[in-house]
Protein backbone atom coordinates (compact mmCIF):
# COMPACT_ATOMS: atom_id res chain seq x y z
CA UNK A 1 0.00 0.00 0.00
CA UNK A 2 1.32 3.44 -0.91
CA UNK A 3 1.62 6.36 1.47
CA UNK A 4 -1.13 8.91 1.74
CA UNK A 5 -0.10 12.09 -0.07
CA UNK A 6 -1.36 15.39 1.22
CA UNK A 7 -4.02 16.94 -1.05
CA UNK A 8 -2.90 20.34 0.20
CA UNK A 9 0.71 19.84 -0.84
CA UNK A 10 0.34 17.60 -3.85
CA UNK A 11 0.75 20.24 -6.53
CA UNK A 12 3.91 18.60 -7.85
CA UNK A 13 5.59 15.26 -7.31
CA UNK A 14 9.34 15.83 -7.39
CA UNK A 15 11.74 12.92 -7.85
CA UNK A 16 15.14 14.12 -6.66
CA UNK A 17 18.16 11.93 -7.47
CA UNK A 18 21.89 11.94 -6.85
CA UNK A 19 23.43 9.71 -9.57
CA UNK A 20 26.86 9.56 -7.95
CA UNK A 21 29.90 7.37 -8.34
CA UNK A 22 29.19 6.29 -4.76
CA UNK A 23 26.22 6.60 -2.42
CA UNK A 24 23.61 7.13 -5.12
CA UNK A 25 20.25 7.97 -3.58
CA UNK A 26 16.75 9.17 -4.39
CA UNK A 27 14.27 11.35 -2.51
CA UNK A 28 10.59 11.82 -3.32
CA UNK A 29 9.06 15.18 -2.46
CA UNK A 30 5.35 15.97 -2.37
CA UNK A 31 6.00 19.65 -2.91
CA UNK A 32 8.16 20.65 0.08
CA UNK A 33 7.69 17.53 2.23
CA UNK A 34 9.88 14.45 2.03
CA UNK A 35 7.68 11.46 1.22
CA UNK A 36 10.39 8.81 0.85
CA UNK A 37 14.16 8.53 0.57
CA UNK A 38 16.41 5.52 -0.08
CA UNK A 39 20.08 4.90 -0.76
CA UNK A 40 20.89 2.57 -3.62
CA UNK A 41 23.11 0.44 -1.37
CA UNK A 42 20.13 -0.67 0.71
CA UNK A 43 18.61 -2.32 -2.35
CA UNK A 44 21.65 -3.66 -4.21
CA UNK A 45 23.40 -4.69 -0.95
CA UNK A 46 26.66 -3.18 -2.20
CA UNK A 47 28.09 -0.85 0.45
CA UNK A 48 28.18 2.74 -0.80
CA UNK A 49 26.79 1.68 -4.17
CA UNK A 50 26.65 4.28 -6.90
CA UNK A 51 25.95 4.38 -10.59
CA UNK A 52 27.55 1.36 -12.26
CA UNK A 53 27.51 -0.29 -15.70
CA UNK A 54 24.68 -2.48 -14.42
CA UNK A 55 22.58 0.28 -12.85
CA UNK A 56 21.99 3.98 -13.18
CA UNK A 57 20.11 5.31 -10.14
CA UNK A 58 16.77 3.79 -11.10
CA UNK A 59 16.70 1.10 -8.37
CA UNK A 60 16.48 3.69 -5.58
CA UNK A 61 14.33 6.05 -7.65
CA UNK A 62 11.78 3.34 -8.43
CA UNK A 63 11.83 2.29 -4.76
CA UNK A 64 10.83 5.72 -3.44
CA UNK A 65 8.07 5.93 -6.05
CA UNK A 66 6.85 2.47 -5.09
CA UNK A 67 6.80 3.40 -1.40
CA UNK A 68 4.36 6.18 -2.27
CA UNK A 69 2.31 3.96 -4.60
CA UNK A 70 3.50 5.89 -7.65
CA UNK A 71 5.33 5.16 -10.88
CA UNK A 72 7.57 7.12 -13.22
CA UNK A 73 4.58 8.51 -15.14
CA UNK A 74 3.42 10.27 -11.96
CA UNK A 75 6.59 12.36 -11.70
CA UNK A 76 6.14 16.06 -12.44
CA UNK A 77 9.75 17.11 -11.86
CA UNK A 78 12.97 15.12 -12.22
CA UNK A 79 15.54 16.99 -10.14
CA UNK A 80 19.16 15.85 -10.47
CA UNK A 81 22.53 16.63 -8.98
CA UNK A 82 25.14 17.08 -11.69
CA UNK A 83 26.43 13.52 -11.47
CA UNK A 84 26.83 10.56 -13.80
CA UNK A 85 24.43 10.47 -16.73
CA UNK A 86 24.03 7.91 -19.58
CA UNK A 87 26.56 8.64 -22.27
CA UNK A 88 24.23 8.25 -25.30
CA UNK A 89 22.29 11.39 -24.31
CA UNK A 90 25.31 13.70 -24.30
CA UNK A 91 25.36 15.88 -27.36
CA UNK A 92 28.08 14.87 -29.78
CA UNK A 93 29.14 18.33 -30.91
CA UNK A 94 30.29 19.90 -27.66
CA UNK A 95 33.99 19.74 -28.58
CA UNK A 96 36.08 18.49 -31.48
CA UNK A 97 37.97 16.18 -29.15
CA UNK A 98 34.72 14.64 -27.99
CA UNK A 99 33.58 14.03 -31.57
CA UNK A 100 36.90 12.47 -32.53
CA UNK A 101 36.90 10.20 -29.49
CA UNK A 102 33.38 8.98 -30.15
CA UNK A 103 34.32 8.28 -33.77
CA UNK A 104 37.61 6.53 -33.10
CA UNK A 105 36.58 4.55 -30.02
CA UNK A 106 32.92 3.51 -30.43
CA UNK A 107 33.35 0.75 -27.82
CA UNK A 108 33.82 3.43 -25.14
CA UNK A 109 30.05 3.60 -24.60
CA UNK A 110 30.04 -0.09 -23.70
CA UNK A 111 33.03 0.16 -21.38
CA UNK A 112 32.04 3.46 -19.79
CA UNK A 113 28.29 3.91 -20.24
CA UNK A 114 28.05 6.99 -18.01
CA UNK A 115 29.72 10.38 -18.03
CA UNK A 116 29.96 13.00 -15.30
CA UNK A 117 27.90 16.08 -16.06
CA UNK A 118 30.45 18.46 -14.54
CA UNK A 119 33.19 17.06 -16.77
CA UNK A 120 31.08 17.77 -19.84
CA UNK A 121 30.31 21.29 -18.64
CA UNK A 122 34.00 22.00 -18.00
CA UNK A 123 34.86 20.94 -21.53
CA UNK A 124 32.08 23.13 -22.92
CA UNK A 125 33.13 26.11 -20.72
CA UNK A 126 29.48 26.54 -19.79
CA UNK A 127 27.03 25.96 -16.95
CA UNK A 128 24.19 25.39 -19.46
CA UNK A 129 23.35 21.68 -19.24
CA UNK A 130 21.27 21.97 -22.41
CA UNK A 131 24.42 22.57 -24.43
CA UNK A 132 25.89 19.21 -23.50
CA UNK A 133 22.99 16.89 -22.66
CA UNK A 134 19.60 16.02 -24.18
CA UNK A 135 17.44 15.91 -21.07
CA UNK A 136 14.18 15.45 -22.95
CA UNK A 137 15.46 12.37 -24.76
CA UNK A 138 16.80 10.92 -21.52
CA UNK A 139 13.47 11.50 -19.76
CA UNK A 140 11.51 9.93 -22.62
CA UNK A 141 13.78 6.88 -22.73
CA UNK A 142 13.37 6.54 -18.95
CA UNK A 143 9.59 6.24 -19.13
CA UNK A 144 8.80 9.69 -17.76
CA UNK A 145 6.00 11.85 -19.14
CA UNK A 146 6.77 14.12 -22.10
CA UNK A 147 5.91 17.19 -20.02
CA UNK A 148 8.22 16.30 -17.11
CA UNK A 149 10.44 19.15 -15.98
CA UNK A 150 14.15 18.26 -15.64
CA UNK A 151 16.16 20.39 -13.23
CA UNK A 152 19.88 20.24 -12.33
CA UNK A 153 21.72 21.43 -9.23
CA UNK A 154 25.41 21.88 -8.46
CA UNK A 155 26.96 19.77 -5.72
CA UNK A 156 27.68 22.60 -3.30
CA UNK A 157 24.15 23.98 -3.51
CA UNK A 158 22.69 20.48 -3.22
CA UNK A 159 24.60 20.06 0.05
CA UNK A 160 23.79 23.55 1.31
CA UNK A 161 20.02 23.76 0.86
CA UNK A 162 19.02 20.97 3.31
CA UNK A 163 21.20 22.62 5.98
CA UNK A 164 18.86 25.61 5.83
CA UNK A 165 15.57 23.99 4.82
CA UNK A 166 15.33 21.67 7.82
CA UNK A 167 15.53 24.57 10.28
CA UNK A 168 13.31 27.47 11.34
CA UNK A 169 16.17 29.96 11.45
CA UNK A 170 15.75 33.57 10.35
CA UNK A 171 19.51 33.91 9.75
CA UNK A 172 22.44 31.51 9.40
CA UNK A 173 25.84 30.76 7.95
CA UNK A 174 25.50 27.66 5.78
CA UNK A 175 28.85 25.93 5.32
CA UNK A 176 29.63 22.83 3.25
CA UNK A 177 32.78 20.76 2.98
CA UNK A 178 33.19 17.42 1.24
CA UNK A 179 36.03 15.07 0.43
CA UNK A 180 36.69 15.72 -3.24
CA UNK A 181 39.65 17.29 -4.97
CA UNK A 182 40.34 20.97 -5.61
CA UNK A 183 38.52 24.01 -4.15
CA UNK A 184 35.06 22.79 -5.08
CA UNK A 185 34.19 20.82 -1.92
CA UNK A 186 34.09 23.94 0.29
CA UNK A 187 31.39 26.59 0.14
CA UNK A 188 29.73 29.15 2.40
CA UNK A 189 26.49 31.11 2.12
CA UNK A 190 24.83 33.77 4.22
CA UNK A 191 21.08 33.71 4.92
CA UNK A 192 19.70 36.98 6.24
CA UNK A 193 16.99 39.54 5.49
CA UNK A 194 15.38 37.45 2.80
CA UNK A 195 18.63 36.87 0.91
CA UNK A 196 20.74 33.76 0.41
CA UNK A 197 24.14 35.01 -0.66
CA UNK A 198 27.16 33.07 -1.93
CA UNK A 199 30.29 33.91 0.06
CA UNK A 200 32.77 31.33 -1.26
CA UNK A 201 32.49 28.35 -3.58
CA UNK A 202 29.01 29.05 -4.91
CA UNK A 203 29.32 26.73 -7.91
CA UNK A 204 32.15 24.23 -7.98
CA UNK A 205 32.81 24.91 -11.67
CA UNK A 206 33.47 28.59 -11.03
CA UNK A 207 37.08 29.80 -11.19
CA UNK A 208 37.63 30.46 -7.50
CA UNK A 209 41.19 31.64 -8.07
CA UNK A 210 39.87 34.70 -9.87
CA UNK A 211 38.20 35.83 -6.63
CA UNK A 212 41.46 36.34 -4.75
CA UNK A 213 44.25 36.10 -7.30
CA UNK A 214 46.86 33.40 -6.93
CA UNK A 215 46.07 31.57 -3.73
CA UNK A 216 48.98 29.13 -3.97
CA UNK A 217 52.44 29.32 -5.52
CA UNK A 218 51.12 27.51 -8.58
CA UNK A 219 47.91 29.52 -8.75
CA UNK A 220 44.50 28.15 -7.81
CA UNK A 221 43.57 26.47 -4.56
CA UNK A 222 45.21 23.06 -4.82
CA UNK A 223 43.85 19.90 -3.25
CA UNK A 224 41.34 20.10 -0.41
CA UNK A 225 41.48 19.45 3.33
CA UNK A 226 38.62 16.97 2.97
CA UNK A 227 40.65 15.07 0.40
CA UNK A 228 43.65 15.08 2.75
CA UNK A 229 41.60 13.36 5.46
CA UNK A 230 40.41 10.81 2.93
CA UNK A 231 43.94 10.11 1.74
CA UNK A 232 45.11 9.71 5.34
CA UNK A 233 42.31 7.14 5.70
CA UNK A 234 43.76 5.32 2.70
CA UNK A 235 47.32 5.66 4.02
CA UNK A 236 46.27 3.99 7.27
CA UNK A 237 45.00 0.96 5.36
CA UNK A 238 41.30 1.82 5.44
CA UNK A 239 38.97 2.55 2.54
CA UNK A 240 38.74 6.19 1.52
CA UNK A 241 35.21 7.66 1.39
CA UNK A 242 34.01 4.94 3.77
CA UNK A 243 36.24 4.48 6.82
CA UNK A 244 37.07 8.06 7.81
CA UNK A 245 35.20 7.46 11.07
CA UNK A 246 37.83 4.91 12.03
CA UNK A 247 40.47 7.61 11.67
CA UNK A 248 38.47 9.88 13.98
CA UNK A 249 38.28 7.14 16.58
CA UNK A 250 41.93 6.17 16.23
CA UNK A 251 42.99 9.83 16.63
CA UNK A 252 42.05 9.75 20.31
CA UNK A 253 44.80 7.19 20.93
CA UNK A 254 47.61 9.25 19.38
CA UNK A 255 49.41 12.55 19.63
CA UNK A 256 49.37 15.25 16.91
CA UNK A 257 53.15 15.26 16.52
CA UNK A 258 52.92 15.87 12.76
CA UNK A 259 50.14 18.46 12.80
CA UNK A 260 52.43 21.46 12.31
CA UNK A 261 54.20 19.84 9.36
CA UNK A 262 50.87 18.96 7.74
CA UNK A 263 49.35 22.39 8.42
CA UNK A 264 52.23 24.09 6.59
CA UNK A 265 50.80 22.80 3.31
CA UNK A 266 47.53 24.74 3.82
CA UNK A 267 46.71 28.45 3.89
CA UNK A 268 43.59 29.97 5.42
CA UNK A 269 42.61 32.88 3.18
CA UNK A 270 40.91 36.12 4.23
CA UNK A 271 37.67 35.00 2.56
CA UNK A 272 37.54 31.83 4.67
CA UNK A 273 38.59 29.62 1.76
CA UNK A 274 41.37 27.11 2.34
CA UNK A 275 44.25 26.75 -0.12
CA UNK A 276 46.80 23.95 -0.40
CA UNK A 277 50.23 23.79 -2.07
CA UNK A 278 49.67 20.21 -3.19
CA UNK A 279 48.03 20.88 -6.56
CA UNK A 280 46.09 17.63 -6.93
CA UNK A 281 45.25 14.28 -5.37
CA UNK A 282 48.32 12.43 -6.62
CA UNK A 283 50.72 15.09 -5.38
CA UNK A 284 48.95 15.11 -2.02
CA UNK A 285 49.06 11.30 -1.77
CA UNK A 286 52.83 11.25 -2.32
CA UNK A 287 53.35 14.23 -0.01
CA UNK A 288 51.43 12.59 2.82
CA UNK A 289 53.42 9.38 2.46
CA UNK A 290 56.66 11.31 2.81
CA UNK A 291 55.41 13.50 5.66
CA UNK A 292 54.17 10.56 7.75
CA UNK A 293 57.04 8.18 6.97
CA UNK A 294 57.82 6.18 10.12
CA UNK A 295 54.93 7.63 12.14
CA UNK A 296 52.59 5.46 14.18
CA UNK A 297 49.05 5.04 12.87
CA UNK A 298 47.57 6.69 15.95
CA UNK A 299 49.82 9.75 15.61
CA UNK A 300 48.99 10.06 11.91
CA UNK A 301 45.28 9.99 12.70
CA UNK A 302 45.68 12.46 15.57
CA UNK A 303 47.66 14.87 13.39
CA UNK A 304 45.12 14.74 10.56
CA UNK A 305 42.26 15.32 13.01
CA UNK A 306 44.02 18.27 14.63
CA UNK A 307 44.69 19.99 11.29
CA UNK A 308 41.14 19.38 10.07
CA UNK A 309 39.70 20.93 13.23
CA UNK A 310 42.13 23.86 13.12
CA UNK A 311 41.43 24.74 9.48
CA UNK A 312 37.66 24.29 9.45
CA UNK A 313 37.21 26.16 12.74
CA UNK A 314 39.48 28.93 11.46
CA UNK A 315 37.54 29.13 8.21
CA UNK A 316 34.17 29.29 9.97
CA UNK A 317 35.41 31.89 12.46
CA UNK A 318 36.77 34.06 9.67
CA UNK A 319 33.46 33.90 7.84
CA UNK A 320 31.48 34.67 10.99
CA UNK A 321 33.73 37.64 11.76
CA UNK A 322 33.03 39.11 8.33
CA UNK A 323 29.38 38.01 8.17
CA UNK A 324 28.05 37.71 11.74
CA UNK A 325 25.48 34.96 12.32
CA UNK A 326 24.22 33.13 15.39
CA UNK A 327 23.29 29.86 13.65
CA UNK A 328 25.54 27.48 11.77
CA UNK A 329 24.30 24.90 9.26
CA UNK A 330 26.77 22.22 8.13
CA UNK A 331 26.66 19.67 5.33
CA UNK A 332 29.03 17.54 3.28
CA UNK A 333 30.95 14.38 4.07
CA UNK A 334 33.58 16.15 6.20
CA UNK A 335 30.85 16.73 8.79
CA UNK A 336 30.44 13.02 9.34
CA UNK A 337 33.35 13.82 11.67
CA UNK A 338 31.47 14.13 14.94
CA UNK A 339 34.53 15.34 16.88
CA UNK A 340 34.98 18.22 14.43
CA UNK A 341 31.31 19.11 14.81
CA UNK A 342 31.73 19.38 18.58
CA UNK A 343 34.70 21.73 18.14
CA UNK A 344 32.58 23.97 15.90
CA UNK A 345 29.67 23.93 18.34
CA UNK A 346 31.85 24.82 21.30
CA UNK A 347 34.26 27.31 19.73
CA UNK A 348 32.58 29.02 16.77
CA UNK A 349 30.32 31.18 18.94
CA UNK A 350 27.14 29.87 17.28
CA UNK A 351 23.96 29.68 19.34
CA UNK A 352 22.78 26.60 17.46
CA UNK A 353 24.46 24.13 15.12
CA UNK A 354 22.64 21.77 12.76
CA UNK A 355 24.37 19.09 10.72
CA UNK A 356 22.37 17.55 7.87
CA UNK A 357 21.92 13.97 9.13
CA UNK A 358 22.56 12.57 5.64
CA UNK A 359 25.66 14.72 5.38
CA UNK A 360 27.54 12.62 2.81
CA UNK A 361 27.00 12.04 -0.87
CA UNK A 362 23.63 10.37 -0.25
CA UNK A 363 22.39 13.72 1.09
CA UNK A 364 23.00 15.28 -2.32
CA UNK A 365 19.70 13.69 -3.34
CA UNK A 366 17.86 16.14 -1.06
CA UNK A 367 19.23 19.28 -2.64
CA UNK A 368 17.96 19.18 -6.25
CA UNK A 369 14.32 18.92 -5.23
CA UNK A 370 14.72 21.79 -2.77
CA UNK A 371 16.58 23.80 -5.42
CA UNK A 372 13.74 23.34 -7.91
CA UNK A 373 11.24 24.65 -5.35
CA UNK A 374 13.52 27.58 -4.57
CA UNK A 375 13.83 28.48 -8.25
CA UNK A 376 10.09 28.11 -8.81
CA UNK A 377 8.75 29.90 -5.72
CA UNK A 378 11.44 32.35 -4.68
CA UNK A 379 13.26 32.48 -1.36
CA UNK A 380 10.50 34.03 0.76
CA UNK A 381 7.88 31.39 -0.08
CA UNK A 382 10.46 28.59 0.05
CA UNK A 383 11.66 29.68 3.48
CA UNK A 384 8.10 29.84 4.80
CA UNK A 385 7.62 26.12 4.12
CA UNK A 386 10.74 24.96 5.99
CA UNK A 387 10.48 22.62 8.94
CA UNK A 388 12.60 20.91 11.58
CA UNK A 389 13.13 17.20 11.21
CA UNK A 390 11.65 14.83 13.77
CA UNK A 391 13.26 11.78 12.19
CA UNK A 392 14.61 10.29 8.99
CA UNK A 393 12.32 7.28 8.74
CA UNK A 394 11.79 7.63 5.01
CA UNK A 395 12.37 4.09 3.70
CA UNK A 396 9.97 1.21 3.26
CA UNK A 397 7.78 -0.08 6.08
CA UNK A 398 7.48 -3.85 5.67
CA UNK A 399 4.62 -3.92 8.17
CA UNK A 400 3.47 -7.39 9.29
CA UNK A 401 5.69 -9.04 6.67
CA UNK A 402 8.63 -9.01 9.10
CA UNK A 403 6.68 -11.12 11.62
CA UNK A 404 5.30 -13.45 8.95
CA UNK A 405 8.78 -14.12 7.58
CA UNK A 406 10.32 -14.61 11.02
CA UNK A 407 7.52 -17.00 12.02
CA UNK A 408 7.99 -19.04 8.84
CA UNK A 409 11.79 -19.13 8.99
CA UNK A 410 13.27 -22.53 9.91
CA UNK A 411 15.39 -22.42 13.04
CA UNK A 412 13.70 -19.32 14.49
CA UNK A 413 10.90 -19.22 17.03
CA UNK A 414 8.69 -16.57 18.59
CA UNK A 415 9.25 -16.24 22.32
CA UNK A 416 6.11 -16.58 24.40
CA UNK A 417 6.69 -13.34 26.28
CA UNK A 418 5.49 -9.76 26.00
CA UNK A 419 8.08 -8.32 23.55
CA UNK A 420 9.25 -5.15 25.30
CA UNK A 421 9.73 -6.51 28.86
CA UNK A 422 11.26 -9.69 27.44
CA UNK A 423 13.73 -7.75 25.31
CA UNK A 424 14.63 -5.44 28.23
CA UNK A 425 15.46 -8.41 30.45
CA UNK A 426 17.68 -9.93 27.77
CA UNK A 427 19.50 -6.63 27.25
CA UNK A 428 20.06 -6.33 31.00
CA UNK A 429 21.65 -9.80 30.87
CA UNK A 430 24.17 -8.62 28.31
CA UNK A 431 22.53 -10.12 25.23
CA UNK A 432 22.63 -8.43 21.83
CA UNK A 433 19.27 -7.49 20.34
CA UNK A 434 18.11 -6.03 17.05
CA UNK A 435 15.14 -3.80 16.47
CA UNK A 436 13.23 -4.03 13.17
CA UNK A 437 10.35 -1.60 13.18
CA UNK A 438 8.55 0.71 10.78
CA UNK A 439 10.20 2.67 8.00
CA UNK A 440 13.94 2.31 7.39
CA UNK A 441 16.23 5.25 8.17
CA UNK A 442 17.82 7.41 5.48
CA UNK A 443 21.48 8.33 5.84
CA UNK A 444 24.46 6.66 7.49
CA UNK A 445 23.07 6.27 11.02
CA UNK A 446 20.67 3.70 12.44
CA UNK A 447 18.17 5.73 14.44
CA UNK A 448 15.90 3.07 15.91
CA UNK A 449 14.22 1.39 12.96
CA UNK A 450 17.07 -0.97 11.98
CA UNK A 451 19.24 -0.84 15.12
CA UNK A 452 21.31 -3.25 17.16
CA UNK A 453 20.97 -2.56 20.89
CA UNK A 454 23.06 -3.62 23.89
CA UNK A 455 23.57 -2.59 27.49
CA UNK A 456 26.19 0.15 28.00
CA UNK A 457 27.23 -1.21 31.39
CA UNK A 458 30.29 -3.22 30.26
CA UNK A 459 33.14 -1.84 28.16
CA UNK A 460 33.93 -5.31 26.79
CA UNK A 461 30.61 -5.41 24.97
CA UNK A 462 32.28 -3.33 22.25
CA UNK A 463 34.73 -6.13 21.55
CA UNK A 464 31.91 -8.66 21.60
CA UNK A 465 29.88 -6.62 19.14
CA UNK A 466 32.81 -6.08 16.81
CA UNK A 467 33.59 -9.80 16.87
CA UNK A 468 29.99 -10.85 16.24
CA UNK A 469 29.54 -8.34 13.44
CA UNK A 470 32.98 -8.77 11.89
CA UNK A 471 33.86 -5.12 12.55
CA UNK A 472 37.14 -3.49 13.52
CA UNK A 473 36.54 -0.17 15.22
CA UNK A 474 38.40 2.27 17.46
CA UNK A 475 35.48 4.13 18.96
CA UNK A 476 32.71 3.02 21.34
CA UNK A 477 29.22 2.80 19.95
CA UNK A 478 26.64 5.55 20.32
CA UNK A 479 24.14 5.85 23.19
CA UNK A 480 20.43 6.52 22.83
CA UNK A 481 18.64 8.43 25.59
CA UNK A 482 15.18 9.92 26.02
CA UNK A 483 14.78 13.68 25.82
CA UNK A 484 13.74 13.95 29.48
CA UNK A 485 16.90 12.16 30.69
CA UNK A 486 19.42 13.42 28.14
CA UNK A 487 20.72 16.37 30.16
CA UNK A 488 21.08 14.19 33.25
CA UNK A 489 23.72 12.07 31.50
CA UNK A 490 25.20 14.25 28.76
CA UNK A 491 26.22 17.89 28.41
CA UNK A 492 23.35 18.80 26.10
CA UNK A 493 23.08 22.52 25.34
CA UNK A 494 20.78 24.63 23.18
CA UNK A 495 23.65 24.73 20.69
CA UNK A 496 23.80 20.95 20.27
CA UNK A 497 20.32 19.65 21.16
CA UNK A 498 18.95 19.56 17.59
CA UNK A 499 22.08 17.90 16.23
CA UNK A 500 21.90 15.29 18.99
CA UNK A 501 18.61 14.07 17.57
CA UNK A 502 20.59 12.43 14.78
CA UNK A 503 23.90 11.32 16.33
CA UNK A 504 25.89 13.90 14.36
CA UNK A 505 27.90 15.43 17.21
CA UNK A 506 29.75 14.42 20.36
CA UNK A 507 29.15 15.91 23.79
CA UNK A 508 30.76 15.51 27.20
CA UNK A 509 29.44 12.77 29.49
CA UNK A 510 28.74 13.95 33.03
CA UNK A 511 31.39 12.73 35.48
CA UNK A 512 29.07 10.56 37.57
CA UNK A 513 28.00 8.58 34.47
CA UNK A 514 31.42 7.81 32.99
CA UNK A 515 31.80 4.51 34.83
CA UNK A 516 28.12 3.56 34.64
CA UNK A 517 27.90 3.54 30.82
CA UNK A 518 31.50 2.79 29.75
CA UNK A 519 30.53 1.12 26.46
CA UNK A 520 29.18 4.48 25.23
CA UNK A 521 32.07 6.69 26.37
CA UNK A 522 35.04 7.73 24.21
CA UNK A 523 38.60 8.00 25.50
CA UNK A 524 38.18 11.75 25.97
CA UNK A 525 35.05 11.36 28.11
CA UNK A 526 32.65 12.24 25.31
CA UNK A 527 29.84 10.33 23.61
CA UNK A 528 27.74 10.64 20.45
CA UNK A 529 24.19 10.57 21.85
CA UNK A 530 20.90 10.20 20.07
CA UNK A 531 18.02 11.96 21.82
CA UNK A 532 14.55 10.54 21.18
CA UNK A 533 10.92 11.21 22.05
CA UNK A 534 8.20 8.58 22.00
CA UNK A 535 6.32 10.26 19.16
CA UNK A 536 9.09 9.61 16.66
CA UNK A 537 9.78 5.96 17.51
CA UNK A 538 7.37 4.40 20.04
CA UNK A 539 8.84 0.87 20.16
CA UNK A 540 12.41 2.20 20.43
CA UNK A 541 11.39 4.60 23.21
CA UNK A 542 9.37 2.05 25.16
CA UNK A 543 12.20 -0.48 25.05
CA UNK A 544 14.59 2.17 26.37
CA UNK A 545 12.18 2.92 29.22
CA UNK A 546 11.77 -0.77 30.04
CA UNK A 547 15.55 -1.19 30.12
CA UNK A 548 15.85 1.68 32.59
CA UNK A 549 13.27 0.02 34.82
CA UNK A 550 15.36 -3.15 34.78
CA UNK A 551 18.77 -1.54 35.33
CA UNK A 552 18.32 2.12 36.41
CA UNK A 553 20.37 3.01 33.30
CA UNK A 554 18.55 5.48 31.03
CA UNK A 555 20.86 4.69 28.11
CA UNK A 556 21.19 1.88 25.57
CA UNK A 557 24.02 1.44 23.09
CA UNK A 558 22.76 1.73 19.50
CA UNK A 559 24.62 0.67 16.37
CA UNK A 560 23.41 -0.05 12.87
CA UNK A 561 21.84 -3.44 12.10
CA UNK A 562 24.44 -4.75 9.67
CA UNK A 563 27.60 -6.80 9.55
CA UNK A 564 30.96 -5.30 8.58
CA UNK A 565 31.03 -3.85 5.05
CA UNK A 566 27.33 -4.46 4.55
CA UNK A 567 24.68 -1.75 4.20
CA UNK A 568 22.12 -1.38 6.97
CA UNK A 569 19.57 -4.19 6.79
CA UNK A 570 16.58 -3.37 4.64
CA UNK A 571 14.41 -6.45 4.19
CA UNK A 572 12.94 -9.02 6.60
CA UNK A 573 14.92 -11.77 4.86
CA UNK A 574 18.19 -10.01 5.72
CA UNK A 575 17.10 -9.77 9.36
CA UNK A 576 16.39 -13.51 9.41
CA UNK A 577 19.88 -14.22 8.08
CA UNK A 578 21.49 -12.06 10.78
CA UNK A 579 19.61 -13.85 13.55
CA UNK A 580 20.27 -17.28 12.09
CA UNK A 581 24.01 -16.52 11.67
CA UNK A 582 24.37 -15.41 15.29
CA UNK A 583 25.09 -11.74 14.63
CA UNK A 584 22.39 -10.96 17.22
CA UNK A 585 20.73 -12.97 19.99
CA UNK A 586 17.19 -11.80 19.34
CA UNK A 587 15.03 -9.54 17.17
CA UNK A 588 12.19 -7.44 18.50
CA UNK A 589 9.38 -6.10 16.31
CA UNK A 590 6.20 -4.27 17.19
CA UNK A 591 4.44 -7.64 17.41
CA UNK A 592 6.94 -10.13 18.69
CA UNK A 593 10.25 -11.24 20.15
CA UNK A 594 12.23 -13.82 18.16
CA UNK A 595 15.24 -15.99 18.90
CA UNK A 596 17.14 -18.69 17.06
CA UNK A 597 16.24 -22.19 18.25
CA UNK A 598 18.93 -23.83 20.39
Amino acid sequence: MGLSLSPTWRAMIILSIHPGTHDAAAVLFDEGRVVAAVQQERLTRVKGDGVSPQNWAWPCADEVLSIAGLGRRDVDVLALSRGLMPRPFFRKNQTLARRLLDTLVPSRQVKRPFRHMDQALREAHSLDVGLVFDSAAFAAASGLRPDVIVHYTSRNLAHALPALYFTDWDEALIYTCAGGDGPSPLSARSYRDGQFTDLIGGDELADLASQEGEATPSGGYGASIGLAYGLVTELLGFQMMRHEGKVTGLAASGKPHYADALAQHFVLLESGAIACDWPNAEAMREGLKALFSGASKADIASSAQAVLEHLILGSVRRLLAAHPHRRLGLSGGVFANVALNRVLAEHSGADEVFIVPAMGAEGLALGPGLDFLLARDGLEAWAAHRYRLDGLFWGRDHGPAIDQILLAAPGIHKVNETPIPGAAVRLSQGKIGALFDGRMEFGPRALGARSILVSPARWRINDTLNSRLGRSEFMPFAPVVSSHRASDVFDITPTTAYACRFMTITTAVHQDWLKRIPAAVHLDGSARPQIIDRAQAPLYYDLLQAFEEQTTLPVLVNTSFNAHEEPIINSPAEAVTALRNGAVDFIITANGLYEAKP
